[in-house]
């Protein structure tokens, strides 16, 4: 697996579930970014209960989100974080915003922007939705993320108030 040259670079990626004990997902998913190649986990936000996006029936979902330092590029990382799906059974042809055993999304890598088929970031989304932008802002709030501005002065969606903190 080629590395990034020696270099660094921060990464933050939110976590999603709503099958088959979400939380234990969660914490197995933050156990297996840990063990990522060339990476380290450096910080992981509280649990929260969020209810579902988008409006497939469906389980609350749990969210959290994770920071790490990675020597992979942004798309060694997304190749590492599908994996990770993919040993939680996750499969590729789920409903889009129907129900997950584990949802991993690359949501900011370093000052990078790109918008390709396979990966945009920053990840499109993170100011509308609380179950990204308040774990966000609880582990990183002087995060700047490319095109927004710092996230602690993105402000949390009001209208979304279904999302409580659990640990």
């Amino acid at each position: 697996m080629s590395k990034t040259k020696g270099h660094w670079f921060p990464a933050y990626i939110g976590l999603g579930s709503n099958l088959h004990d979400p939380a234990r997902q969660l914490e197995s998913a933050f156990e297996r970014l840990a063990s990522i190649p060339d990476t380290r986990l450096i910080r992981q936000s509280s649990l929260y209960r969020s209810a579902p996006f988008g409006g497939v029936e469906q389980p609350d979902f749990v969210n959290a989100v994770a920071a790490v330092l990675t020597q992979l590029s942004a798309e060694q990382l997304l190749r590492e974080l599908q994996r990770i799906e993919a040993e939680h059974g996750r499969e590729r042809g789920d409903v889009r915003w129907g129900p997950r055993v584990l949802d991993l999304d690359l949501l900011v890598y370093a000052d990078q922007r790109m918008d390709d088929p396979e990966l945009t970031v920053p990840h499109p989304g993170i100011a509308e939705r609380n179950f990204v932008l308040l774990p966000l802002q609880e582990i990183a709030p002087a995060l700047s993320v490319p095109g927004l501005g710092k996230v602690m002065k993105l402000q949390v969606n009001l209208d979304e108030p279904n999302i409580s903190r659990i640990g």
